[in-house]
């Protein structure tokens, strides 16, 4: 039988809206940071031994409860059912370079783009992927936007260093070489 902590660990992980600070929750029990560190891993390892519907994860610095990723196909049916708001592909570009590039300015998601960015940083903002993070320190003091918690629930990450490094995503000189030479040819 569950010792009372790990029982008030999944009492708490339970009702809460965000992901769960180990500090606060060591405060919360009264009990070691590392300790409750422990009784977390103990209880992600025993829903994953068990296969259950959901497990405990760390995302955004602290641990929360979330469906299991071999389920996604049902869970997002059921969330999605009826729903079919999604971010555009200019949404997700301009986030992406705010992820990798933060602290950024508009106007440096604007350079970065092509094209200006006020409204989408506006719509990422309001819909609380992004918000303002400091200011500038050249002329003008432009806003600076840096990604939130929210930004790294939705995407299961604990800090934006768990972001996948840009050079998977770049392709080689090879390849560039190639395509400039494919163009190249399509020119003349």
């Amino acid at each position: 039988m569950a010792d009372e902590a790990t029982r008030a660990v999944e009492a708490i992980l339970m009702v809460a809206e965000e992901p769960v600070e180990p500090q606060l929750l060591s405060e919360l029990l009264e009990l070691s940071p590392s300790r409750v560190e422990d009784l977390c891993a103990g209880l992600a390892a025993a829903y994953e031994a068990d296969d259950r519907g959901f497990v405990l994860v760390r995302v955004a610095g602290g641990y929360r409860f979330q469906s299991h990723p071999d389920l996604a196909a049902y869970v997002e049916r059921f969330v999605l059912q009826g729903r079919t708001a999604r971010l555009s592909a200019a949404a997700l570009e301009t986030l992406a370079i705010v992820a990798y590039r933060q602290p950024v300015s508009r106007a440096q998601v604007a350079a970065i783009r092509g094209v200006n960015a006020d409204a989408v940083v506006r719509t990422l903002e309001q819909k609380g992927y992004i918000s303002q993070v400091g200011f500038d320190p050249g002329p003008g003091q432009a806003l600076l936007y840096g990604t939130t918690r929210l930004f790294l629930e939705k995407l299961g990450l604990d800090s934006v260093d768990d972001l996948p490094p840009l050079a998977e995503f770049v392709p080689g000189p090879e390849t560039v070489e190639a395509l400039e030479r494919g163009l190249g040819a399509r020119e003349s």
